[in-house]
């Protein structure tokens, strides 16, 4: 998860946390720093002409907005901006005639409102730059119309936090779930002087919208509110701009087939308009997409799978004509760019792109790539990898990949050894990820250290572990079954199972391992966030592989989690019924059920605050360990929510996660 959780009480708060005399890793607070922060390109956007590149650069000191020539990389230049020092520029857009390019930004020099996004304007004429709202509250997901005379957004007006689950939840206060519940719209302001107006109804949170081809209607993804609980509900919604309900085009909770009671994700019109494409699947997280590419009419008829039996699994689609889509794929720690026919549902001839064992973005969509159809088709997009630096690349028509910025030449490569690796697993075919340490000599047996990914539907990328090897650890990212990058059923492997056979595919990835490289089997570490905190819990009952877990953000007793958190939805798809009306099927994957069997040494950490793996749950599993004289340790940390933002907890979270493993898995003397 990042699935799933709401905390339940009010009355777990922590103070700080001592720091511990113990010096980590080169920045603890971000290992990787010294390979890869310096320079981080993002927000990539082609012009509809296909001759400039805009996309932005994130420093110690600021952020910048670039324009790159394709033609001529060297001739690069930047939007200057106001008071742009310790503020924020991200997801430029061009305006559909390339005349305007739109972005998101906090130099807004209102020192009173200092982390406050506004949408600014730049001008290709004059080169001037002029702010076009000026509104109070959270946007993202800024889309001009296609006839360029309006921006919309997604908004929450006067926001306390940003939408979703992810951020630190309020304290509980008032009538829970009716006080103080905060719901995301469309919004739309006009290009020329900002006036702005609310296009969506109060009685829907709006998750990621589409335009229209004609701009007289938008699609929309969007269920009741709260947001934080309806997305794994949500439904594909139509509306016309000039006002009237929205109408239901697909509903997962009742269509018929395979996709019933699944997610769906990133509407997108055909050029005609007369049809919407959609990602839809297994997806445990809003945000966390992948599954397959759906097509459905305008009206709501005739949905069909658009890649059935896909090998891999499809993250962000978009229609290159009538009858074509492009998407990028996530297979076995690849990541492909695909030319698709609509309507034969099969491989283009000369479709598919290996971009190799890399991440790609370049908006504020998961795997976002930023296309044009002008000369002859062109993709822009980040691409990075543990080994490769982030960088602009261009994909033209003729698959021809073209590096367009070098923002981080120079820099050093990591100095460890880092590969995919494939292993067979119950008829499944399992990928992958292995960091050696620093100065690997295969004479001498390392320590090892597990990291399961969160989801569960989502996959480890191709980043790596500098802290861990650094300190003279192997690390292994398996992708076990439930996780994304191998086609539908194995994400859906998991469903009832949770902790069985995934374990099962990690342990035997492990064994994969030993026989390759030198590792000591007596130093095994197990450690994972989210549903990879579930995993380390609930492997502490199941096997004695591991010496040390440190298990953060995790579930211990599903039974009481289904009744702590408020974000319930996501947990039908994946377990079949409410915890009401199948028990047995919760019991099973909890640990606290088969605690006697647990022997060993947990650090547990979780804040205060998170939304979707309540602290409790992180108590419910101190308590017990602890009742059973297994050496534990849970660290509490205020105002942090899912994902931790504070950097000094980040630093002493990671001190404290280095220190137990070194402590509870010595080398032999």
């Amino acid at each position: 998860m990042a699935a799933a959780c709401f905390l339940f009480v009010t009355s777990l708060r922590a103070q700080t946390p001592a720091k511990p005399a113990l010096t980590a890793a080169p920045d603890a607070a971000n290992p990787n720093q010294q390979f890869t922060r310096a320079a981080q390109p993002g927000g990539v956007a082609i012009s509809p002409d296909g001759t400039t590149v805009a996309w932005t650069l994130r420093g110690r000191d600021g952020a910048a907005l670039h324009l790159t020539d394709v033609a001529n990389p060297a001739n690069d230049r930047l939007v200057k901006l106001e008071g742009a020092t310790h503020c924020s520029v991200d997801n430029p857009i061009w305006s559909p005639n390339g005349e305007t390019l739109a972005f998101r930004s906090t130099c807004t020099g209102d020192q009173s409102k200092p982390d406050q996004n506004q949408i600014f304007l730049w001008s290709k004429a004059s080169g001037e730059v002029k702010q076009l709202t000026h509104l109070t509250g959270e946007m993202q997901q800024q889309a001009w119309s296609p006839d360029g005379t309006s921006i919309a957004f997604l908004f929450v007006e006067n926001a306390t936090r940003r939408a979703g689950a992810l951020d630190a939840m309020p304290p509980w206060n008032g009538v829970i779930g009716e006080d103080g519940v905060e719901i995301q719209r469309v919004y739309a302001v006009n290009a020329a002087d900002g006036a702005g107006h609310r296009l969506t109804p109060d009685r829907l949170h709006v998750y990621e919208f589409s335009w229209a081809p004609n701009s007289s209607e938008i699609a929309f993804i969007a269920a009741n509110p709260p947001g934080e609980n309806t997305w794994w509900v949500a439904k594909l919604y139509a509306q016309p701009i000039a006002g009237g309900d929205p109408r239901v085009i697909l509903d997962p909770v009742t269509v018929a087939g395979p996709l019933h009671g699944l997610q769906i994700a990133l509407p997108r019109w055909s050029p005609d308009g007369k049809r919407l494409s959609i990602i839809g699947g297994l997806m445990s997280d809003q945000g966390s997409t992948g599954g397959d590419v759906w097509i459905i009419d305008a009206d709501g008829k005739h949905l069909v799978d658009a890649t059935p039996s896909i090998d891999g699994t499809p993250t962000y689609a978009v229609w290159t004509s009538n009858n074509t889509l492009g998407f990028i794929e996530d297979r076995r720690g690849h990541s492909l760019a695909v030319d698709w026919d609509a309507d034969k549902h099969s491989l283009l001839p000369g479709g598919e792109v290996d971009l190799g064992e890399v991440s790609v973005s370049g908006g504020p969509i998961k795997n976002a790539v930023t296309f044009t159809g002008a000369n002859g088709g062109m993709v822009a997009f980040v691409k990075s990898s543990f080994s490769a630096q982030p960088e602009v690349w261009t994909l033209d028509s003729h698959n021809n990949l073209r590096q367009l910025t070098h923002v981080n030449a120079g820099r050093p490569a990591p100095p460890y050894k880092f590969e995919s690796i494939e292993w067979q697993n119950e008829g499944f075919h399992v990928q992958g990820w292995l960091t050696y340490p620093k100065d690997y000599d295969p004479s001498k047996k390392y320590p090892m250290i597990v990291e399961v990914h969160g989801g569960p539907s989502a996959s480890a990328g191709p980043r790596g572990s500098a802290q861990w090897s650094e300190l003279g650890y192997f690390v292994f990212d398996p992708n076990p079954r439930g996780s994304f990058g191998q086609g539908e059923a194995f994400t859906a492997a998991n469903r009832k199972d949770f902790g069985y056979g995934d374990l099962r595919d990690v342990l035997t990835g492990i064994d994969a391992i030993e026989k390759k490289v030198s590792i000591d089997d007596r130093r095994i570490g197990l450690t994972g966030w989210s549903y990879g905190g579930f995993m380390s819990m609930f492997a502490a009952t199941q096997t004695n592989r591991f010496r040390a877990i440190v298990a953060g953000a995790g579930i211990s007793n599903w039974k009481s989690y289904y009744g702590e958190n408020s974000i319930d939805q996501w947990m039908l798809p994946f377990f079949g019924a409410s915890v009401y009306d199948d028990p047995a099927v919760y019991a099973k994957s909890s640990a606290i059920e088969y605690i006697k069997n647990a022997k060993t040494p947990m650090l547990i950490i979780v804040g205060d605050r998170d939304g979707e793996c309540p602290a409790p749950q992180s108590f419910e599993m101190w308590h017990a360990l602890r009742a059973q004289g297994v050496k534990t340790q849970l660290v509490v940390y205020p105002n942090e929510g899912h994902g931790f933002t504070d950097p000094e907890h980040i630093r002493d979270r990671t001190e404290r996660e280095v220190r137990w493993f070194a402590e509870n898995m010595p080398p032999s003397k």
